[in-house]
């Protein structure tokens, strides 16, 4: 009877040892051979990745940290699968022939999976999110669970890791609330803005310091949660603590400090959502609606509006890259289907959240765009490869 791996394994210098095919041998279409580096090895002998996919999807190989591609690697070689010992003694030695030097094969592998790092796929958790977002204090008691998600639904449902799964929430402005997570209805989250700015005045609040313990309980006067509240400055600022140092790092009291640019960009996006503008009639009406103290600039709008010239006149419309395609041929699609020339200053704020391992910005433009430069000191100008 021949033997397992372990003496093909322990053969030494200038000895040999044959190999056989077992009584076993065969297709085994449940055995692959997969191959990982030493990180992603441990990782798998701790039960720490997982294969996330549903039936009409590719397979992706998630850990802790990144998110992989399963890709099949034909060989002309001929590589045999050889058990360990304690698989082969399961089929006995019927005629007590003497044990010999052999090892025995159960499998001709015709190949290999390996993986290649990808950019986790983010779609599918903005379109379960925007299933029902959140839009009135309450509603998550209301006990109507149809189309909410906990962690562990997303866990199972998105093909990413826990780390990336958990970014791809931050970037959406998601929070978790009674268990699930949501996205707040934009006009619910600009009535809270309202609220909070209108109470800045009343209570003399600098917007640059809202202190926690002070703004918290006005708001839940007001009908909002705590939990809202939170969410609404953590929306639109950051968070300081008294003495100006950063409070992850330091101690003193709470406080944060709205951002201008966001506080901004909520208030035109308010107003683009009714659609074109006249650029100088926009920029009137924008700066009539914002907090006192805060500047619009055009700046604010890049990745949200463009701004076009139609004969005389400059107009300005919606076009946000939020509700872009994520991954980035199907990006640099919809961005052509929008403008078939793009200027590098319009086109770079819609991908520069693109991320593709391995690959950097100018290697995705020159994979996806062609560029036209006439002179040196021209503006290059991006079509369509």
């Amino acid at each position: 009877m021949g033997g397992g791996a372990e003496g093909l394994l322990n053969v030494q210098p200038s000895s040999s040892i044959g190999v056989e095919y077992g009584k076993s041998f065969g297709t085994h279409d449940d055995l692959t051979l997969l191959e990982v580096d030493d990180v992603i090895f441990d990782q798998i002998l701790d039960n720490r990745v997982t294969i996330r996919g549903s039936p009409d999807e590719e397979a992706l190989l998630c850990t802790s940290s990144k998110t992989y591609a399963i890709k099949f690697v034909s060989t002309t070689n001929s590589v045999l699968l050889l058990p360990p010992q304690n698989f082969l003694s399961q089929e006995g030695n019927p005629h007590n022939e003497p044990e010999k030097a052999i090892a025995t094969a159960i499998k001709l592998a015709p190949g290999h999976m390996e993986l290649t790092h990808v950019a986790p796929k983010l779609e599918k958790l903005r379109s379960l999110l925007r299933q029902r977002p959140y839009k009135e204090e309450g509603e998550s008691e209301m006990g109507n669970s149809g189309g909410l998600y906990r962690w562990e639904d997303l866990l199972e449902n998105v093909q990413a890791s826990e780390e990336e799964l958990k970014e791809g929430l931050k970037s959406l402005a998601a929070v978790e609330i009674g268990g699930y997570w949501r996205i707040v209805d934009e006009a619910f989250m600009g009535c809270l803005l309202d609220v909070l700015i209108l109470n800045s005045v009343q209570h003399d609040w600098p917007l640059n310091a809202l202190r926690t313990e002070v703004v918290l309980p006005v708001l839940e006067q007001d009908g909002y949660s705590n939990k809202l509240a939170l969410h609404c400055l953590e929306t639109f600022g950051s968070r300081v603590i008294s003495n100006g140092e950063s409070a992850e790092n330091g101690e003193g009291i709470e406080v944060w400090a709205l951002s201008e640019r966001l506080v901004c960009l909520h208030y035109a996006k308010q107003l683009l959502n009714a659609g074109r503008w006249k650029l100088d009639d926009f920029m009137e009406a924008w700066m009539q609606n914002l907090p006192s103290g805060m500047q619009a600039q055009m700046e604010m709008l890049r990745g949200e509006a463009l701004v076009e010239r139609f004969g005389a006149e400059m107009w300005v419309h919606p076009y946000s890259v939020s509700f872009l395609p994520t991954t980035p041929a199907e990006r640099f699609a919809a961005l052509f289907r929008e403008r078939p020339r793009w200027e590098w200053q319009d086109l770079e704020p819609y991908i520069r959240d693109l991320r593709v391992p391995g690959l950097s910005a100018e290697g995705l433009l020159i994979k996806y765009t062609r560029r036209t430069q006439p002179t040196a000191d021209a503006t290059p100008v991006f079509s369509a490869r």
